[in-house]
């Protein structure tokens, strides 16, 4: 299992940005995979998380991100929009089996990509 995340940058405030999450080893079927992000000083958040069974979505999330599936290129995106200087952080994907209400807060995920930085700033 190896996830590759990518799309991280600058971005304005009120900007957009789409991260993708490239997934091989296993199938989105049967794996529970979300996103995740880490301010600098600040706990690990759960940000999405899809499973073919379940969804979660942070209460901060309200309508300004969104995931999006591709089980053909079994890939995950997470696409960003109206970000703040509140947003900045490293964001990660991770995946395992099951569900998403396994895995709360990613607690117990086993696959984790390399974090790509998110830096929303004037």
């Amino acid at each position: 299992v190896q996830l590759q995340a990518s799309g991280g940058g600058l971005v304005q405030p009120g900007g957009s940005l789409r991260l993708s999450c490239a997934a091989s080893g296993f199938s989105l079927d049967d794996y529970a995979i979300g996103w995740f992000r880490q301010a600098p000083g600040k706990e690990r958040e759960e940000i999405l998380c899809v499973s073919s069974s379940d969804l979660y979505a942070a209460d901060f999330v309200k309508d300004r991100f969104f995931i999006y599936t591709d089980n053909a290129k079994n890939s995950v995106d997470l696409q960003m929009h109206k970000l703040n200087v509140e947003d900045t952080a490293v964001y990660y994907c991770a995946t395992d089996r099951g569900k998403c209400r396994n895995y709360p807060e990613g607690s117990g995920m086993a696959y984790w990509g390399e974090g790509t930085l998110v830096t929303v700033s004037s």
